[in-house]
């Protein structure tokens, strides 16, 4: 049986990842700084639950002793500190570097350790609008965003001639969550569709692989 492992796995998009893989025929395994939260989540799906710390260098090989054989590896997790750049607190935006990228070069080493000799293995790290363009008053999450994106290109290139498939995916817009639901029309992003589309580029031809696709609810301005 193919393997998945989600890094920051929720009860969000990863949650969706995860049932979709599941029903995929995938063995699923996810990993969260608390993974208490995820017994629920684990026990529909038959994954197995791991403690990490993902910008911690020992927990993510501890991590990857355990499931090192996971074909296809997504990185979700990201932290957000928000304030004007003068009144940041520099330990709070060293913990947004840290998660955001930090913690995704560490996946990816680790990943692509195992994938590059065995010729295949898929990548993906979650992106954010933040990567791509930075807003007012979250600068920490923006410089964090902007490094999984460069982290995500310079291995795709670096990778994609030896059979690993590294995908960054723009989240460009709200996730509908229990936490953040629908209020009239309907404007935030599917997390089952964003889902999907993590599937579609597990399932990419080699000949026409994509390094990065951005999904945006269709009220989304360009």
């Amino acid at each position: 049986m193919a393997k998945a492992l989600i890094i920051g796995a929720g009860d969000g998009l990863s949650a969706s990842l995860a049932r979709l893989l599941s029903r995929e025929g995938y063995g699923v395994a996810l990993a969260a700084r608390n993974p208490g939260k995820l017994a629920a989540l684990a026990a529909e799906t038959g994954a197995t639950t791991h403690q990490t710390d993902a910008a911690d260098a020992a927990e993510i090989a501890a991590l990857f002793a355990a499931e090192g054989d996971a074909e296809v590896v997504v990185y979700n997790p990201s932290y957000r500190t928000r304030g004007p750049i003068a009144e940041l607190d520099p330990a709070e935006v060293q913990k947004s570097l840290q998660v955001c990228a930090f913690g995704a070069f560490l996946a990816v080493r680790e990943a692509v350790r195992r994938m590059e000799p065995a010729g295949r293995g898929t990548i993906l790290l979650t992106g954010a609008s933040a990567g791509v363009k930075g807003y007012p008053m979250s600068a920490p999450f923006a410089m964090g965003k902007f490094a999984l994106r460069g982290l995500a290109q310079s291995a795709a290139r670096e990778l994609h001639p030896k059979g690993v498939h590294v995908a960054h995916i723009v989240i460009d817009g709200g996730i509908r969550s229990a936490r953040r639901p629908e209020s009239g029309e309907a404007t935030l992003l599917d997390p089952d569709a964003i889902a999907e589309t993590y599937l579609h580029l597990i399932r990419q031809p080699r000949s026409a692989w994509s390094w990065e696709i951005e999904v945006r609810p269709w009220v989304e301005r360009f």
